[in-house]
């Protein structure tokens, strides 16, 4: 798990309320949206790639469709390197979602051929995040609840990964 402290990045969110809705403006989107838990944790996410991490805001995908499968997803965050090359899959969850209850998602990784044709309604953030890496192939997944946070770093070649104990800052 990654000690981040993201409610230190709270004072450089915008917000303000219209209609009787709180709203919270992402940088990405150039927008305002609808204030919800799981929003919270992408938007203070955000601020601290773009701000701690250096990841410019033209290399930052957030919300995009993502074909799987068949069927239309959409991935919370992906980050591009200098090549505009896929390289950090962010999964965001509201901070009532227990993210550590399950590492099974690695499994996937045993078996591609066979996950394919698996996909579950109410699969768990790490197996959610693993299986739209499936068609990016990514070197790096960030799960995150806003309280707990874990980066895999993947081994396609040997089916494996590894969890470390940094977010990479920009390449």
């Amino acid at each position: 798990m990654i000690n981040l402290d993201l409610l230190q990045f709270k004072p450089f969110l915008k917000s303000k309320r219209e209609n009787g809705k709180q709203l919270i403006f992402c940088p990405i989107r150039k927008k305002f949206l609808v204030l919800q838990p799981e929003e919270l944790v992408r938007q203070l996410l955000l601020v601290y790639l773009i701000k701690e991490k250096k990841y410019p805001k033209s290399k930052i995908a957030v919300e995009k469709s993502l074909r799987f499968n068949e069927l239309e997803h959409r991935f919370d965050i992906l980050i591009y390197d200098k090549n505009n090359q896929p390289f950090l899959l962010v999964e965001c969850k509201a901070p009532e979602v227990n993210i550590k209850k399950s590492f099974s998602w690695m499994k996937i990784l045993d078996n591609l051929s066979e996950v394919k044709s698996e996909i579950k309604i109410n699969r768990n953030p790490f197996e959610q995040a693993a299986q739209y890496n499936f068609n990016l192939q990514v070197p790096y997944l960030l799960i995150s609840n806003g309280i707990s946070t874990f980066l895999s770093k993947m081994d396609y070649k040997n089916r494996s990964s590894e969890f470390l104990k940094e977010i990479p800052i920009a390449q």
